[in-house]
């Protein structure tokens, strides 16, 4: 299943990127989905190329019920940011990968933070996969949706982060 999102911040790249690598910030919005943040780690220099490693547990009641039979009563995301340095204008990109402990759900998806101004644009394109035979398109059509809302709260989150701190 494709996937695509996107939305403007009123900040700058540098200020969006920094929170979306924040450690706090992604307690933050794990506990605002009902999960936990059990570990974050940034590799290399924010200022060039890094990568970022998050894993939560998050529980799956929103989940619809075909996915639950699979995953249980929560579920281990893994989430892997490897970072590209900053281009020219400061614009930003980061390739994503989730996976799921137990959960046969892959995640692939570019993530761009483009400058325009003092706002950030947020572009996310990817694809949501299964490896169910014959129940795989069903397994990712019904998990992209949940995907699109986790994207949409982060966006939501980070422009609520930058106001309040």
């Amino acid at each position: 299943m494709a996937l695509s999102a996107s939305t403007t911040l009123p900040h700058s790249v540098e200020s969006v990127a920094a929170v979306l690598i924040n450690e706090d910030f992604q307690r933050h919005t794990s506990e605002v989905v009902g999960g936990t943040l059990e570990s974050f780690a940034v590799t290399g220099d924010v200022a060039g190329a890094f990568s970022t490693t998050s894993v939560r547990t998050l529980p799956t009641t929103r989940l619809p019920e075909i996915a639950r039979k699979f995953v249980g009563e929560s579920l281990t995301v893994t989430q892997v940011e490897n970072w590209d340095a900053p281009a020219a204008d400061g614009s930003r990109q980061s390739k994503i990968s989730l996976t799921i402990a137990g959960a046969p759900i892959d995640v692939a998806a570019e993530q761009r933070l483009v400058a325009e101004g003092s706002s950030t644009r947020m572009e996310l394109a990817g694809t949501v996969t299964s490896s169910v035979p014959f129940l795989g398109s069903k397994i990712a059509q019904a998990a992209e949706p949940m995907v699109g809302k986790a994207l949409n709260i982060q966006s939501q989150q980070a422009q609520a982060w930058l106001e309040s701190h």
